[in-house]
């Protein structure tokens, strides 16, 4: 029990008492549902790789979004990691392609931009298409947007990065002051300007 504890809290978000809980929730199952967890781990590390083209994670030789004809060609959203394609996609607000860079640029643990999926970016972007940086808003996250707009604009992009503010929902009072700060600068007009 304590080999299994400690793989299982080798797992990201997993501390040692999330571990003891998933380990001993583990051994009350039944043999079948083990078996069935461990065939399904033992298959996707040997099915599953990056898609050649958005580097997002498929069993296919290209992911599902790459290829689906009906998605908008003229829109790339950049994203960290599949994760982010995943949350996007169940916001149902989104139609375009993706591309997935694996991390953000952080020179203070050795990651540059030869250690990210962003060179192949680069062929795949087109005069005038539009290429949304829907990195996050860590330093790093808007380090790499700068970064990625430095090298898309001179190729005839279309760049915009993802919009900021307040989670639906949220009390203004509890938003901290750079989220509200984000909020207010990517604000959108509602009324018409008045007529002259």
């Amino acid at each position: 029990m304590v080999a299994l504890i400690r793989e299982l809290s080798r797992l990201p978000g997993i501390g040692p008492k999330s571990a003891q809980r998933l380990a001993f929730h583990l051994f009350e199952q039944p043999r079948e549902d083990i078996e069935r967890l461990s065939r399904a781990l033992l298959e996707a590390k040997r099915d599953l790789h990056t898609c050649p083209v958005c580097f997002n994670i498929t069993d296919a030789e290209r992911c599902d979004v790459c290829s689906d004809p009906s998605r908008d060609q003229g829109v790339i959203c950049v994203v960290e990691e599949p994760g982010d394609v995943i949350a996007i996609e169940r916001s149902g607000e989104y139609r375009g392609l993706y591309h997935v860079l694996h991390g953000v640029l952080s020179p203070m643990n050795g990651v540059g931009p030869d250690k990210l999926h962003i060179r192949p970016l680069l062929p795949r972007v087109q005069e005038g298409q539009e290429v949304i940086l829907a990195t996050g808003t860590t330093v790093e996250g808007d380090a790499t947007a700068l970064y990625l707009q430095r090298l898309l604009e001179p190729l005839g992009a279309v760049v915009s990065r993802i919009a900021y503010g307040l989670p639906v929902g949220g009390a203004l009072e509890y938003a901290d002051e750079v989220t509200l700060g984000r909020a207010l600068a990517g604000r959108q007009r509602v009324s018409k300007p008045p007529q002259s």
